[in-house]
């Protein structure tokens, strides 16, 4: 029994199906003691768009470090804070024209979460939340309760008081119209279903299988809001900070959500940070009340700010949509075409190979094992874990990229002939 059985607990799950003992990471690769090299097409489930130890952003953390730079200030000015909210604001917020004030939350992404439930009753004065089938947000109290997994919600007793799960386009509900659905819940006085505080949603459920929400629907959504009073949050985790394209998902939907959280990639570095942005009418809190101990991570402000001023410098949006376009194209013609069975999803570098209609999760878990074993990590997703997730760094280089996607196809080749 090594130390890992030993002591760790049993919820570890990753390390489970990626067995190596791994210790050194460069752009895309990750390597074990034992000398093997492994293509990441996980990236920390989102949170290394930029890659492992990206030479730019490593450079700017070494140098603050070396020249003793605070890090820890708990929620006081400080120059790290100061320089990437000048550089948020130029490249992202002033960009695109968007208006938002800025919260910084506890390390996690579910820290933001919880923090815009709790602003979003406190401004509506109402208790109830509407979030979506397929749905995930975090593992604490709140965002467990907006979180439509009920396996991951077992041992959290009463999670989903005042939480309502709407239809997502997703599966038979993409011929079912969702968005009036939703409208006849809230205005049927029968319906059994109080007017919520806000609706949650994601442009993309990569959790729940990479499935992506149509540009009509999601405007369908904003409008939907409005005529009801109803605060939207768009949970821009995984699929903001660049993983689309454009650095916010919900751009390609010219819309303009009341609250937006942020967290994985948002450091630049693997480095914990979450953001809540929040409309500035809405930004009520008093001092304090709603506060905690690492919502001032100071290294992460200095990646963050390295990682806009690498994404402004090197046209990284243009450079996405270029790998997107291969990765439909090698999905489409060369994966799709193995099995009618396989269906493909995706938009930039998020991609999904749904395998359920072969039954259960044998298939996919196979395919995934097998690509392991030559020397490429890739997870598995959505409704029982039937989706192969691709979701690489977004500065792989396109030789390793299309190395990591033939281990996907020879992977496909070896089980299906089993």
């Amino acid at each position: 029994m090594n130390i890992f059985e030993k002591r760790e607990s049993n919820v570890r799950s990753y390390c489970r199906n990626f067995t190596a003992i791994f210790h050194r990471a460069k752009g895309s690769i990750i390597y074990s003691e034992s000398g093997e090299e492994y293509i990441d097409f996980l990236a920390g489930a989102g949170a290394l768009n930029y890659g492992h130890n990206h030479d730019y952003i490593k450079e700017k953390v070494i140098s603050y470090l070396d020249a003793d730079g605070i890090t820890h200030g708990l929620d006081m000015y400080t120059s790290a804070k100061e320089k990437f909210l000048a550089k948020f604001d130029e490249v992202v917020l002033s960009s695109t024209q968007l208006n938002y004030r800025i919260q910084f939350c506890g390390p996690t992404g579910t820290n933001a979460v919880e923090a815009a439930l709790k602003l979003a009753r406190k401004l509506k004065r109402r208790t109830g939340i509407f979030s979506f089938m397929g749905a995930y947000h975090g593992m604490t109290l709140g965002s467990l309760s907006i979180t439509g997994n009920i396996g991951i919600r077992a041992g959290a007793i009463g999670t989903s008081s005042n939480v309502n799960f709407m239809p997502y386009p997703y599966g038979f509900m993409e011929s079912f119209d969702t968005i009036e659905y939703i409208n006849s819940v809230l205005n049927d006085v029968n319906s059994g279903i109080e007017k919520p505080a806000a609706i949650i949603f994601e442009t993309v459920q990569a959790e729940g299988g990479v499935v992506v929400a149509p540009i009509e629907w999601m405007q369908r959504l904003r409008r939907l809001c409005d005529e009801n009073d109803i605060l939207l949050i768009c949970d821009d985790i995984q699929v903001g900070c660049g993983r689309t394209g454009s650095f916010f998902s919900f751009e390609r939907a010219d819309i303009v959500p009341d609250m937006v959280v942020l967290s994985k990639s948002i450091s630049g570095y693997g480095f914990p940070m979450s953001l809540l942005l929040i409309k500035p009418e809405l930004d009520i809190w008093e001092p304090g009340e709603h506060n905690g101990t690492f919502r001032g991570n100071q290294l992460a402000f200095i990646g963050a700010t390295a990682a806009l001023e690498y994404r402004e410098s090197s046209n990284l949006q243009q450079d996405v949509k270029a790998k997107e376009l291969f990765l439909k194209n090698f999905l489409t013609q060369q994966i799709a075409p193995i099995s009618e069975k396989i269906a493909i999803r995706g938009i930039g570098m998020i991609w999904g190979i749904d395998l359920k209609n072969f039954g259960g999760n044998i298939f996919a878990r196979s395919i995934t094992l097998r690509c392991f074993e030559l020397g490429l990590i890739v997870e598995c997703a959505g409704r029982n874990d039937t989706v192969i997730k691709i979701l690489p760094p977004l500065v792989i280089d396109m030789s390793t990229l299309e190395k990591g996607c033939s281990i996907i196809k020879e992977a496909f080749n070896d089980c299906m002939s089993n």
